[in-house]
């Protein structure tokens, strides 16, 4: 290790920017899991004047240098939005990367911890990137397979950086494996009450499922986001998105969402009360396409492209968004969704299905999703702690 002096600078400059935004190639440079992201999307994530959270919300970006290396990052995030739906002054720490050095994570979180008490912060949550509407967690369990589209990774070792700093749990988030395969091609190997549960549903309270109409698609993503801010409003550390990060969020889901596992539950009026979106698992072609820096992004468009349609080797699935109606629940609208994005997963030839993010205080959520006889594979962290 260099014995040059640790120094963290902000990044101020397209230089700055660049090397910020690099740097996750040197470190998992010998990871076989870690999926790298299109260049365009990594600078798009704290684009300040393009993406639509820093309308509200303000960044501060550190680098962290040993001479002339590049060891470290971190972002400090102020959300007034968080701190006025909680009533809090919490600040946030994202996109942290570090080599295996205490000095160094304690450096950059002490740097993004001096930024957030001078904004009036008291205490520091992450990671976020750059909001639990994101990328949200730090892996602390599960590191032995790529994430999924839209999830972390990181090194384990990562997990006595974020703790030796003086961080402590606020909450675990859970991915769950469903084993799609195993129930058989027509589904007939389903734990046998998911489909009860789904039939009785339906008879009771004359619920309908049906897929998102294409040809009116602006009205189905109204339709979507008004469950979507109701659904999550109440979950630990949930805050509502704005109409236009909504918009953001659905144009990004359409390119990767397997649109016929989205899913919308109507009452018999007519009413939305549930909705489920599923995304085809572009992390698996990603990885084969593997972006890098140097290389034209058309270039790694086009092999992402002849992986995940020529070559197909798409077999997964994320059931990233699935929320109903507070008046609606316990009546197993929830079990309804899992079923039918279970059968329509078999009919496409989807071979398994990550259920992912779900608090661990879910009951609700994870007792359903055990009784399609899925397990939790990875566990993600959110970390705090005081200013």
């Amino acid at each position: 290790m260099s014995s040059a002096p640790l120094e963290i600078r902000p990044v101020r400059t397209p230089a700055d920017k660049k090397a910020f935004v690099e740097l996750p190639w040197k470190i998992y440079q010998d990871d076989p899991h870690w999926v790298p992201p299109l260049l365009s999307m990594a600078y798009e994530a704290i684009d300040t004047q393009q993406h639509p959270f820093y309308e509200f919300a303000r960044l501060a970006l550190f680098n962290a240098w040993r001479g002339h290396e590049l060891v470290g990052r971190v972002a400090a995030i102020d959300n007034p939005r968080h701190n006025e739906t909680h009533d809090d002054e919490v600040g946030f720490f994202g996109f942290f990367e570090s080599v295996n050095d205490p000095d160094v994570a304690r450096a950059l979180f002490d740097a993004a911890g001096d930024w957030l008490r001078a904004h009036g912060k008291d205490a520091i949550r992450g990671p976020a990137n750059p909001s639990v509407n994101a990328e949200y967690g730090l892996l602390v369990d599960g590191f032995d397979t790529p994430p999924m589209v839209m999830m972390t990774h990181n090194w384990p070792y990562y997990v006595d950086l974020v703790e030796g700093a003086g961080f402590e749990k606020a909450m675990d988030l859970w991915a769950w494996y469903v084993p799609t395969a195993q129930y058989g091609p027509q589904g007939e190997h389903i734990p046998e009450k998911l489909p009860r549960v789904a039939k009785v549903v339906r008879q009771r309270y004359g619920y309908s499922v049906r897929k998102v109409n294409v040809k009116d698609w602006d009205n189905e993503i109204a339709r979507i986001e008004a469950v979507y801010r109701q659904a999550w409003e109440k979950n630990w550390g949930a805050v509502a998105v704005t109409d236009h990060e909504f918009q953001h969020l659905a144009a990004e889901l359409k390119q990767i969402a397997d649109l016929d596992l989205v899913f919308i539950v109507e009452d018999p009026e007519g009413e939305v009360v549930g909705m489920s979106v599923s995304l085809a698992n572009v992390n698996q072609a990603l990885l084969k396409a593997y972006p890098r820096p140097g290389v034209p992004e058309f270039w790694t468009l086009l092999k992402l492209l002849w992986h995940w349609k020529v070559r197909s080797c798409i077999d997964g699935v994320r059931v990233t968004l699935m929320g109903v109606l507070e008046p609606y629940r316990g009546r197993g609208i929830d079990a309804l969704m899992m079923y039918e994005s279970t059968m329509e997963a078999l009919r496409k030839g989807y071979t398994w299905a990550e259920m992912s993010w779900i608090l661990e205080s879910n009951d609700m959520m994870n007792r359903g999703i055990q009784m399609m006889g899925a397990e939790v594979y990875k566990t993600y962290r959110i970390y705090q702690k005081p200013l």
